[in-house]
């Protein structure tokens, strides 16, 4: 789950990390009073949308208006949240439709001395949270771990325990900081990881991490992300969830117990199995095609279930062909092809649809489907299936 940068911030200064001062607006009106009230000489208007690399991005249809502007008057502070609201921009992580953008963070500008990455995941590997420090602050870490790898540090920590002080000093050293400013890294380092691990945070994000002119470190910018998994240990911040920044497609199959993602291609997939769905887009693309979406059913799918899915495939106007690919193991052959079938004459299918069934009844199975009068076309084995749907749309 992704909450926005003031969001962030404020579970970051609940917890003792520091941030700058800063306000939410929705209007040019809130932002000219909210640079008034922050009573500086500057600030900096923030566009907030769950995306990255809003500083390089620029409005749709205002080539010149970035998603991040320093802003020296309450006048130009409304301004330039008049040519963000309500506006798509348009970032390197938003794809050419952008995102729109309906809040903007007014924020006090800070005595920047040096610009520093942090970062803070879960190494799967080593079954253990990695802390990540970098010199290239301000840059995407995607960037410096592809061109400057060898600028990025790393220290696991046990999460009982968190960092210890001596990991922080080494990576201190390494990205040569001393004096106030060593103090004030193990204080905040200390304190982002407890957040880490006390909201059950999937990705912990300072960039850039600001070493001030008098040696402090205040984070410029925070990213985070939840395991949606642990949500039922954090009510409140559930409650943070901003469904208009989601694909609707994937709230509407999240609400009826789906799992699904939208992607650009034109072949709709509908798989039980999140390994299964994996290999069917794999060998989609294999074959020379292009997957519209993942999605996993489960293994006890039901009629409306099914139903549901095939609806949210159907409403994406890129999809051109629909591969169904069911392992019949705890479920049967024989209700997925009822359940197909039922679905198939309650929804207006206008695309072709190619379907591969194994496993439990599936002989069965099949024979219902070619006993149905329906016009499906059944494939004997996945890479039979690929070849077919690839086909129905070249």
């Amino acid at each position: 789950m992704k909450i926005h940068e003031f969001q962030a911030k404020e579970i970051l200064r609940q917890a003792g990390v520091a941030v700058p001062r800063s306000i939410v607006a929705k209007t040019p009106e809130q932002a000219s009073a909210a640079f008034t009230e922050l009573a500086g000489k500057i600030a900096v208007v923030k566009a907030q949308i769950h995306a990255g690399g809003r500083g390089k991005g620029t409005v749709k249809d205002n080539a010149d208006q970035r998603g991040v502007q320093l802003v020296k008057s309450a006048e130009e502070a409304a301004t330039v949240a008049k040519n963000l609201l309500g506006k798509e921009l348009v970032t390197i992580q938003t794809g050419p439709e952008g995102k729109q953008v309906n809040q903007v963070l007014v924020e006090e500008g800070c005595d920047i001395a040096r610009e520093l990455y942090l970062g803070i995941v879960l190494d799967r590997a080593a079954k253990l949270p990695v802390l990540m420090m970098s010199s290239e602050g301000g840059t995407e870490i995607e960037e410096v771990a592809a061109e400057t790898p060898e600028k990025i540090f790393k220290e696991h920590f046990n999460p009982a325990l968190g960092p210890q002080s001596y990991q922080i000093r080494k990576l201190c050293k390494k990205l040569g900081i001393d004096g106030p400013a060593a103090r004030a890294a193990e204080k905040f380092i200390k304190g982002l990881c407890k957040v880490y691990v006390d909201t059950d945070c999937a990705l912990a994000e300072i960039n850039p991490l600001v070493i001030t002119g008098d040696g402090g470190m205040i984070a410029l910018d925070c990213k985070m992300t939840f395991d949606e998994n642990a949500m039922f240990r954090h009510k409140d911040l559930a409650e943070l969830r901003d469904l208009s920044e989601e694909e609707p497609a994937e709230v509407r199959a999240g609400n009826t117990g789906l799992s699904y993602v939208k992607l650009d291609g034109n072949i709709g997939c509908l798989v039980n199995g999140a390994g299964l769905a994996m290999s069917t887009m794999d060998i989609i693309k294999l074959h020379g095609g292009e997957p519209a979406n993942f999605l996993d059913v489960g293994g006890g799918a039901n009629v409306d279930q099914v139903t549901e899915a095939f609806s949210i495939l159907l409403d994406d106007k890129n999809v051109k062909a629909v591969l169904v690919n069911i392992f019949g193991g705890i479920m049967r052959c024989t209700t997925i092809a009822g359940a197909l079938l039922e679905a198939y004459k309650k929804l207006d299918f206008n695309v072709p649809l190619v379907v591969r069934l194994e496993g439990t009844e599936v002989e069965e199975g099949r024979k219902m489907l070619a006993d149905s009068g329906i016009d499906i076309i059944i494939a004997d084995g996945l890479t039979d299936a690929a070849k077919k749907v690839v086909a129905t749309v070249a």
